[in-house]
């Protein structure tokens, strides 16, 4: 006799539908016939759990991520601006920035970085499909990590007293991640109801206007 929790399949349905199907008879007989050939199926009842975990997981570790990958730059700019003062206050800021920068980039932005990098893959596997969408969102993902790496050159330079950019330049790539940031989450909440077309349009128009801002601000900020 085959004892299934049939509560728990159907959430499990519910929860990941293209790993399990959408008929929640065809899973049923896919357990039993797993469990007559010897198989443990017994784990595919915890995926749907499993799945609910690993997403808040992943979550949260591209939260603290992009947070890392905002302040980060802030940081970069402030030390940079540091030049500008007199030797002794130099000396004074950088000392202060860069002990900072530091504990930010190894102890949260990397860190955050890597367990997304696990976690993303596992909720995918889980998932069980990959749509259109999906593979759009995951070509910025690979964006989002070169631009994770272009960050690491500005900080291993910054950490030998190399600064190749300027606190202007640097603000502008600071926006980058904003830009990745939205496209990102409005993949993952409108999926394939979103024309391409018109999303291509809407961060092409986001982007025009961050450059506006930021060129705005500049202005006011020299003419003070």
């Amino acid at each position: 006799m085959h004892i299934i929790d049939l509560k728990r399949l159907k959430s499990n349905v519910r929860l990941c539908p293209k790993r399990y199907g959408s008929s929640f008879l065809n899973l049923t007989f896919v357990m039993i016939f797993l469990e007559r050939v010897g198989f443990k199926g017994e784990w595919l009842l915890h995926l749907g759990t499993m799945y609910s975990y690993f997403k808040a997981l992943h979550i949260i570790f591209i939260v603290t991520w992009f947070s890392g990958l905002f302040y980060i730059v802030r940081l970069f700019i402030y030390n940079t601006e540091a030049n500008d003062k007199s030797e002794t206050e130099k000396n004074i800021l950088q000392q202060q920035f860069n002990p900072m920068i530091k504990k930010l980039w190894l102890g949260i932005t990397w860190p955050s970085a890597i367990l997304t990098l696990i976690l993303g893959p596992t909720v995918l596997y889980i998932y069980g499909s990959i749509d259109t969408w999906m593979w759009i969102k995951l070509g910025f993902v690979i964006g989002l990590y070169l631009y994770h790496f272009s960050l690491q050159r500005i900080y291993s330079d910054q950490q030998k007293g190399i600064f190749r950019f300027t606190s202007t330049q640097l603000r502008i790539w600071n926006e980058v991640a904003t830009v990745f940031l939205v496209a990102i989450v409005m993949l993952v909440s409108v999926k394939s109801n979103m024309s391409f077309v018109w999303g291509l349009i809407g961060l092409i128009l986001f982007v025009i206007l961050l450059m506006s801002a930021i060129k705005i601000y500049k202005a006011l900020r020299e003419g003070k």
